[in-house]
């Protein structure tokens, strides 16, 4: 059982910058995918950003691509999402998630273990 705790987290005006930090404890062996979600209110978890362990191959929504960095640290089992120029539109529950590519990733497929998540709240 793997136990992913985020921090980092908090509210930020549009074009600021923040750091989320997932911290894995216990079987951290195994799950080939390291990823990070998100979930606005009222709208559906997607993927945001996930990257291959064995190989550091990274991909990221269209959306957010070439403003946020997945980022691991393996010795210290830790997972890091670098978020800059933030816009409202980011203001979601972050998670980060631990697991395969499975049917339907972007919503979850495939994820073994799961974060409690993080709130990000981006004012305009």
């Amino acid at each position: 059982q793997v136990r992913l705790e985020e921090s980092g987290g908090g509210s930020v005006q549009a074009g600021g910058s923040l750091r989320l930090t997932c911290t894995a404890s216990g079987s951290t062996t195994g799950a080939p995918i390291v990823a990070w979600f998100r979930q606005a209110p009222g709208k559906e978890r997607e993927a945001v950003a996930n990257m291959y362990r064995r190989t550091s191959i990274t991909y990221y929504k269209y959306s957010v691509k070439g403003r946020f960095t997945i980022s691991l640290d393996s010795a210290n089992n830790t997972l890091y999402l670098q978020m800059d120029n933030l816009k409202p539109e980011g203001t979601a529950m972050y998670c980060c998630a631990h697991g395969e590519i499975g049917m339907n990733f972007e919503a979850g497929g495939g994820i073994r273990d799961w974060g409690k998540g993080i709130m990000i709240t981006v004012s305009s």
